[in-house]
């Protein structure tokens, strides 16, 4: 396994739901247990975004340590975030995969589920360092 670059931590927020970790390349985040996520939570991770990551690309890490539900109608607006170019489940435990391919459905951006967040964390930079400039 590599060492991740560019993996230290800007900032960490709190929120009704749970925590966000902001990082150079991506966020971490850690929900609540026993909490629903809804789309209406997608509007403060569109202010990260604009705050942290102005126009350049960032992804996104769930690290679901907690038991908690999640409405897939989320990901369709979450896919409208323009920068964002990767979306990481972290889940050591029984994580059903027919959860993960019903949330896979709906999100419009790569997506991947990995048993540990250094592994995720590394996808993440990867794809971030091989993207193409723009133009």
């Amino acid at each position: 396994m590599k060492t991740s670059t560019n993996g230290y931590m800007i900032q960490t927020l709190h929120y009704e739901f749970g925590e966000i970790r902001v990082f150079k390349n991506f966020v971490v985040v850690v929900m609540n247990e026993g909490i629903t996520v809804k789309p209406e939570y997608n509007d403060d991770l569109i202010a990260i975004s604009e705050k942290y990551f102005k126009q350049r690309p960032f992804g996104y890490i769930t690290y679901r340590k907690n038991s908690y539900a999640v409405n897939p109608m989320i990901y369709i607006r979450t896919s409208e975030i323009e920068n964002l170019i990767a979306f990481a489940v972290v889940s050591t435990g029984g994580l059903k995969t027919a959860n993960l391919e019903l949330e896979k459905r709906f999100l419009k951006k790569p997506f991947k589920h990995f048993n540990n967040l250094d592994d995720a964390k590394d996808w993440v930079n990867e794809l971030i360092k091989n993207m193409p400039p723009k133009s």
